[in-house]
């Protein structure tokens, strides 16, 4: 199966293969469309498990981690039974545990993870009082966008049950790699021209003139799948700018590709 995640950083992959296979947990940190879950995808593929996913917003509550009692009908009778949660199944299977944007989630819901995040390895589940021990293939993956609207700081005790890997934006010749493997756009003029758009939004989402958002390499893959539909002007505006409300931060990106574009 082909690799989904392309970094020019080898020791990425080769670092966050050591960390899970030593039975750790491992907390993916970079901008968003920097290939977190592409990575968490391809470590799934490579230990041959199942991925169990929770994307995690201010919403997510016991229930949606653990489970929930429902009303079965069997024979003409009604029982009551538990569909086991994300998190119970990843555990009873052997299989990797994925928590998207981890730092979303309300601070007072994550602790009930911590004794199946540290050397315990089990959860006691407080809706049914069923105490689940983890296979020995259980992996656990988190993924966190820092700065983001909405975030908050991770309670330490979470974060102390996490080894960190934090992934940076592309080097130019990896983010051509990824739009040539990725995009159905096939013009190499276009991808290069692509390729160095991003170089100027990455120096101006660092130097603090625009949001994460518009730099990620996940809009710059929909801008050149775009860009064989439609003008790359127009790609540029459904992909990027019509996603901003700031008229600075779009006036910036729109010099960019005016000089790289000719919009």
């Amino acid at each position: 199966m082909a690799e989904k995640f392309l970094h020019n950083d080898e020791n990425i992959k080769k670092d966050a293969k050591s960390i899970l296979s030593l039975g750790k947990n491992l907390l993916l940190k970079g901008p968003t469309g920097s290939g977190k879950t592409r990575l968490a995808e391809d470590l799934t593929d490579y230990y041959d498990q199942k991925m169990y996913s929770i994307n995690c917003s201010v919403d997510v509550d016991i229930e949606a981690l653990l489970g929930f009692k429902t009303i079965e009908y069997a024979d003409g009778k009604q029982k009551i039974v538990f569909v086991d949660g994300p998190v119970i199944r990843a555990m009873k299977q052997g299989g990797v545990l994925y928590i998207d944007e981890i730092n979303m989630a309300k601070p007072e819901v994550l602790p009930i993870l911590n004794a199946a995040l540290d050397y315990r390895r089990t959860i006691t589940n407080p809706l049914t009082g069923d105490i689940h021990e983890a296979d020995k293939n259980f992996n656990v993956i988190a993924a966190i966008n820092v700065g983001y609207v909405g975030t908050m700081p991770m309670n330490e005790a979470l974060l102390n049950r996490f080894n960190v890997i934090e992934i940076g934006y592309v080097s130019r010749d990896a983010l051509k790699t990824v739009l040539s493997s990725q995009s159905i756009q096939e013009d190499e003029d276009i991808l290069d021209a692509l390729t160095a758009f991003h170089q100027d939004l990455v120096t101006m989402t660092e130097q603090g003139q625009i949001s994460r958002e518009p730099s990620s390499v996940r809009s710059l893959l929909d801008m050149a799948d775009l860009s064989t539909e439609m003008p790359i002007s127009r790609a540029c505006y459904r992909a990027i700018v019509d996603k901003l409300d700031s008229v600075q931060e779009k006036k910036a990106i729109l010099n960019a590709a005016e000089l790289h574009f000719g919009m």
